[in-house]
């Protein structure tokens, strides 16, 4: 019989993670040989070994790596399972909208506003993330809906509503001599001798090569940005959180970025459906919400955004 208990596999991720009985069942808050007992009766049941022991310690099999896969996706699904089952339960609850901080102020803003004037609509509640957060916010149940930005968010499994497109900044240090530009390019941005680009983390957490620094926050790159360590290329709505060390250029070559409120596929609330017919009234009513260039005065009058 195949099916499975969260139990057993929360005791088989503990051993798969810590590739060692004794700290797993320290972490699990029991004794070793039932955990062991418990993964022996898995391996017997599945047919097949998870983990290779010997002297040197534990190791995982092939069909262990992919059950530990599965695995975590399947208690993190009975997780948010559970939280939204309570939530969706609870009187006068608020729809809960991540966004990662700083991106699309203006937008938010104007989002908030028309869901608040909607006849009976539920109280929103903003939950403030890193980079990359709100696909896996969205997913464990800790929110309703999400602002999103493509090609970057991981928007697989749930529906979308577009909200708006935008092109591209360049985030420099105010002092930096290509801060008074009026636009720069791609190719201009990726070659500035002592100002490399940020790297931020891919989708499965590692870093692309290349000199820039690696960073995870707002505030690290703030800061990097000022003390003229680094320059970054982002949407230009998200530049909400700029510094007065800092200017944004256009980049004007740079791939547009649309802006997406993502929920998951399926959902039958009516708070979400509110909301997403409160921002489908904000579509074709202006831009994300960018200043497409801003900082310290130029030396001559930037050309209009959009200028060849």
């Amino acid at each position: 019989m195949d099916d499975l208990e969260t139990r057993e596999l929360r005791y088989f991720v503990a051993v798969a993670e810590e590739l060692h009985f004794g700290r797993a069942a320290d972490r699990l808050g029991i004794a070793q040989p039932p955990l062991s007992r418990a993964i022996r009766r898995l391996e017997r049941r599945l047919g097949v070994p998870l983990l290779d022991r010997n002297r040197r310690g534990v190791a995982l099999t092939d069909a262990g790596g992919v059950l530990l896969r599965e695995a975590r996706s399947a208690l993190d699904a009975v997780a948010a399972a559970a939280r939204r089952t309570r939530r969706a339960g609870a009187p006068d609850r608020p729809l809960v909208l991540v966004t990662k901080a700083g991106a699309s102020h203006e937008l938010l803003r104007r989002l908030l506003d028309a869901a608040g004037s909607a006849p009976g609509a539920a109280p929103v509640e903003v939950l403030l993330c890193e980079v990359g957060e709100q696909a896996g916010l969205l997913r464990d149940g800790s929110a309703d809906v999400a602002i999103m930005h493509l090609p970057f968010d991981d928007v697989a499994g749930f529906d979308t509503e577009e909200l708006c497109v935008e092109g591209q900044v360049a985030i420099l240090p105010a002092a930096h001599p290509l801060a008074a530009r009026d636009r720069l390019t791609l190719a201009e941005v990726a070659d500035v001798p002592g100002l490399p680009i940020a790297r931020w983390p891919r989708l499965d957490g590692t870093y692309p090569d290349g000199p820039g620094p690696e960073v995870r926050t707002q505030s690290q790159l703030a800061q990097l940005v000022a003390l003229g360590r680094t320059l970054l290329v982002i949407p230009a709505s998200s530049r909400a959180w700029q510094w007065p060390e800092h200017v944004s250029v256009p980049v004007v070559d740079a791939p547009p970025v649309t802006t997406v409120l993502a929920w998951p596929s399926g959902s039958r609330s009516r708070e979400v459906a509110s909301l997403v017919r409160s921002a489908d009234g904000l579509r074709g009513t202006g831009t994300c919400g960018g200043s497409e260039r801003s900082g310290p005065a130029p030396s001559r009058p930037p050309a209009a955004v959009g200028e060849g």
